[in-house]
């Protein structure tokens, strides 16, 4: 299928590897310029090289912090005008909602919830007067069904789902849709991550949980950030303008829920 995204434009935050690469890698098949957002220079810059290789498509890699003004002002100036946002930063740490005072709170806030808004803040506008926007964040499977040890996520991630559930109905008569992707169990530096806390916390082994985690997901696997980019670079489509305000969850079938 033809996505109709040849000649658009893309900023994609946390690129460099995982799950953000995977929509820059997908977006860029599809013809879109690309430019993306990470912390690590290096790494980022050979997402940059690889994704051109494979893709023939024009990359711009821009070595920012996306949660910072600083950070967010760099990425703009490289793509003031994205006709595709995909937000993205990586999730706060796990642990006991005990340990976190407010500053820690306030940095997840600003991470996984007050910067996605600013980015649409600063983007949405010019979509709306180009009749074409897409914007996707990239948020968790927690918002659907919260896990203990991430409440820092759980709470940041569902403030920013209650926010884009109101302004997505505004902008879509203006073919500008926003939409959520809901990670499950992905293979990625995150999910490990999870798998060292729940390690000591159980005291088995990081290999051991992960099979745990394997098993006891429906598809017998985790999620790879190919198809995750895929799911991506179709919500952004043409096709896919009458889809707004909505969460794909994408978890393998885990969330044992009807609704």
């Amino acid at each position: 299928m033809d996505l109709g995204l040849s000649t658009r434009t893309a900023l994609v935050c946390g690129a460099s590897k995982g799950l953000g690469l995977g929509c820059a890698q997908s977006l860029a098949r599809e013809g879109v310029a690309v430019t993306i957002v990470a912390r690590g220079a290096e790494a980022l810059e050979a997402a940059a090289a690889a994704i051109r290789a494979a893709t023939g498509a024009t990359v711009t890699a821009v070595a920012a912090d996306i949660t910072t003004p600083a950070g967010r002002a760099a990425a703009l100036a490289a793509c003031p005008a994205p006709d595709i946002l995909v937000t993205n930063a990586g999730g706060p740490k796990p642990g006991d909602f005990r340990d976190w005072d407010r500053d820690v709170w306030i940095a997840a806030l600003d991470a996984n919830m007050l910067t996605p808004i600013e980015l649409i803040r600063a983007t949405v506008d010019g979509m709306i007067a180009r009749r074409f926007g897409r914007i996707v964040n990239i948020t968790s499977g927690a918002v659907k069904a919260p896990i203990d040890i991430l409440g820092l996520s759980n709470g940041a991630r569902s403030g920013l789902t209650g926010f884009v559930a109101g302004l997505a109905r505004k902008t879509v008569a203006h073919n500008v849709t926003i939409n959520n992707l809901l990670p499950g169990p992905f293979e990625t530096d995150r999910l490990r991550e999870t798998a060292r806390q729940w390690s000591k916390q159980t005291g088995k082994s990081e290999e051991t949980v992960l099979a745990e985690r394997r098993a006891a997901n429906p598809s017998g696997r985790f999620g790879t950030p190919a198809e995750f980019g895929d799911a991506c670079a179709y919500l952004c489509s043409t096709q896919a303008g009458f889809i707004t305000g909505q969460n794909l969850l994408m978890d393998g079938g885990h969330y044992p829920g009807t609704f």
